[in-house]
């Protein structure tokens, strides 16, 4: 009994954060709480999760957070890596869009680590149409959302058990003439407990200023001296703050991992939401996993699969998710992991 006393006690952490920060959002702004400011936010590709190891978990995993797609779930999961790492993850999203990610990072020294990684969202052509035929038909015009995201992240332990990440980002928000940009930072931290394979993470992710929208179809002229000016409000982007805990069910089993996981986030412009996700894994080798999301209006149950291979001095794991929606059709990704040792 006594070696699970971490376990509740790292429960008791996450469940005090789900209470406590929707009351301080209520007075600060900085959770939906009650108000549902959804569209209160842009730069909405930032929230889409990255990696099909992690959305196999239904988003589980900033306390697990052991392989590159760390940058985006809590950045202190890097400190771990060894070796030469690159990820190449795929979303095919749903209505055709489609969501990627790439990352690859270095260990400057035995405690650290660096690493650049792009995040991309692309619509495809998307034809124009306007008030005056109603919407019925296009205008034989076309334009395209190309938002993406370019990173440098460094992590390092501070000991054996405690970890930190710090995720730097150039964001940039495009459609048709317009455009948006700035820069932001993720942080996050992770401390292992030594007792079950237990690790709490905790991190904050698109902290910076404001954006706003600039171009030439935002030109309007003026009825009054008819000089043309730009008509846009800035926008801050969606900022999120996750807490988790995992821990190894099986921990010492020399076949068998069972690795369980509980997350709480909340953001600036919907309500919190909860994650909790397993992985079993066999022999090392092939990973079975599933998970199910409270709080979000469209995505809840997850599941997904993974073969990794491992040899003298290189790695390589393949992994695949499967997300339902409740309207909008299923989001598959697949993500391809390699290192060299």
């Amino acid at each position: 009994m006594k070696k699970y006393t971490h376990l509740f006690a790292g429960i008791a952490i996450i469940a005090a954060s789900g209470m406590i920060t929707p009351a301080f959002g209520q007075t600060s702004g900085s959770s939906a709480g009650l108000f549902k400011k959804v569209g209160a936010a842009g730069g909405q590709f930032l929230k889409i999760p990255v990696g099909a190891r992690a959305t196999g978990m239904a988003g589980a995993f900033s306390a697990v957070s052991d392989d590159l797609t760390a940058i985006y779930w809590n950045p202190s999961g890097l400190a771990n890596l060894q070796g030469i790492n690159a990820n190449l993850s795929y979303n095919n999203w749903f209505a055709g869009f489609t969501h990627n990610f790439a990352a690859v990072s270095v260990p400057i020294s035995e405690n650290y680590v660096v690493a650049l990684n792009i995040v991309s969202f692309s619509t495809g052509n998307i034809e124009k149409t306007t008030v005056e035929n109603e919407g019925q038909n296009g205008t034989g015009e076309f334009y395209s959302v190309n938002d993406f995201a370019i990173g440098g992240t460094f992590a390092g332990k501070v000991t054996e058990q405690f970890a930190f990440g710090v995720n730097a980002k150039y964001v940039k928000n495009g459609f048709s003439n317009v455009r948006s940009d700035g820069f932001v930072f993720d942080a996050g931290t992770s401390y292992e407990m030594g007792v079950q394979g237990i690790k709490l993470g905790f991190s904050i992710h698109n902290f910076g200023g404001d954006q706003q929208f600039g171009g030439e179809d935002l030109n309007v002229t003026t009825s009054t001296t008819g000089a043309q000016e730009q008509v846009s409000t800035p926008f801050a982007l969606p900022l999120s703050f996750r807490a988790g805990i995992s821990g190894n069910v099986l921990e010492g089993d020399e076949v068998n991992d069972l690795i369980v996981a509980l997350d709480f986030e909340t953001l600036s412009d919907t309500p919190e939401q909860y994650a909790l996700g397993a992985e079993y894994t066999w022999n090392d080798l092939f990973s079975v996993r599933g998970g199910y999301r409270l709080g979000h209006d469209e995505i809840n149950l997850a599941g997904g699969v993974g073969v990794k291979y491992e040899s003298t001095g290189f790695g390589g794991q393949v992994d695949y998710s499967i997300q339902p929606t409740k309207s909008l059709g299923i989001v598959n990704r697949i993500s391809l992991g390699f290192t060299l040792k």
